[in-house]
């Protein structure tokens, strides 16, 4: 079975073709699935998908139309899929449910690091043989309190980091992880996490009842000096909320790798353009703020995992098994 896969980056393209090589054939593409593109799929029975292509009603009609009866998104995350359209067209839809926690911990990590100890500024400085120290200084984390929203596989590798640099703990979920309990988290309303932490993280899924967790009342329940960083789903945060509060010279850094309008931005080229999304061309030039283009999960490690399971999904499909990883079952 002829498989295209859209949204495929440079160094994810052999991985995958690899991965594939003794079972289907493989069309990688760079270009992201929409309503644009979705005529190049015709013909093809399986689609693999990233995050940020649009899997949308008129979409998915259009790949059914063409052919395909298989929807193999190559994330955790799927809120870019309509899967109530794609149960009626008969769609089957699987996603990848796990891959490296740490890969997105460790990079939030250093996102926090870097804003915190002001490394970009230093760096562009020093390129110039600037060597001032002038408006570089951060601060400890020692002893000081990480709220962790969202204490899942990745919120608990995160929390074992700020463990380990000597941080007090404090979480906010559904469900309570005992692993995190263990190293001293202690379980709060959220508005309570937001006023008394210095460092807060984002690990919690984009749902209808995540939307904007962060909004305009939460920032400004924030300290003024706090930390936030966000590398799960853009829509977690408020960002023209956020813009306001940084307007007011408010928080010592924000770090995202995440954008609520990401999408026919990130992962693409352009430099050469003109942005017309206003908050995200305001954004990026508070010297206080770091934005990074979803690459939290980009690790060799992370992205084998994500292939492997991607694979697997197909195999599964193609022999008619089912597995946690499906999100609409074959018809």
């Amino acid at each position: 079975m002829e498989i295209v896969a859209f949204g495929v980056q440079a160094d994810e393209k052999p991985l995958i073709e690899q991965a594939f090589r003794d079972h289907h054939e493989v069309r990688s593409l760079d270009v992201f699935l929409n309503d644009d593109t979705a005529p190049i799929a015709a013909g093809h029975g399986i689609v693999c998908t990233s995050v940020n292509c649009d899997l949308g009603a008129p979409v998915l009609r259009a790949l059914a139309a063409g052919g395909t009866r298989m929807v193999a998104q190559r994330s955790t995350g799927f809120n870019n899929i309509d899967l109530d359209v794609a149960a009626d067209l008969g769609l089957t839809v699987a996603r990848v449910s796990y891959y490296s926690p740490y890969s997105v911990a460790e990079f939030a990590w250093t996102l926090a690091m870097a804003v915190n100890r002001r490394i970009v500024r230093a760096s562009t400085r020093t390129r110039d043989f600037d060597f001032r120290l002038d408006g570089l200084m951060g601060r400890d984390l020692h002893g000081r309190t990480a709220g962790v929203l969202g204490t899942g596989k990745i919120g608990e590798a995160f929390a074992r980091i700020a463990h380990g640099f000597g941080m007090k703990l404090l979480g906010w979920d559904v469900a309570e992880n005992p692993a995190c309990m263990q190293l001293g988290m202690k379980y709060v309303p959220k508005e309570r996490l937001l006023a008394e932490s210095d460092l807060i993280s984002l690990h919690v899924p984009l749902m209808p009842e995540t939307s904007r967790l962060i909004d305009a009342a939460a920032l400004k329940t924030m300290k003024d000096d706090a930390i936030l960083v966000n590398s799960s789903r853009g829509g977690l945060i408020d960002t023209a909320a956020l813009v306001a509060e940084l307007r007011e010279g408010r928080f010592t850094g924000v770090g995202l790798d995440v954008y609520e309008a990401e999408a026919g931005l990130f992962f693409l080229d352009k430099s050469l353009q003109a942005i017309e999304d206003d908050t995200l061309a305001r954004l990026v030039t508070f010297p206080n703020v770091l934005v990074t283009s979803h690459q939290a999960y980009y690790t060799r490690d992370a992205v084998g995992q994500i292939v492997d399971t991607t694979v697997r999904n197909v195999l599964d499909y193609t022999a008619g098994r089912r597995s946690e990883n499906v999100l609409v079952p074959r018809s």
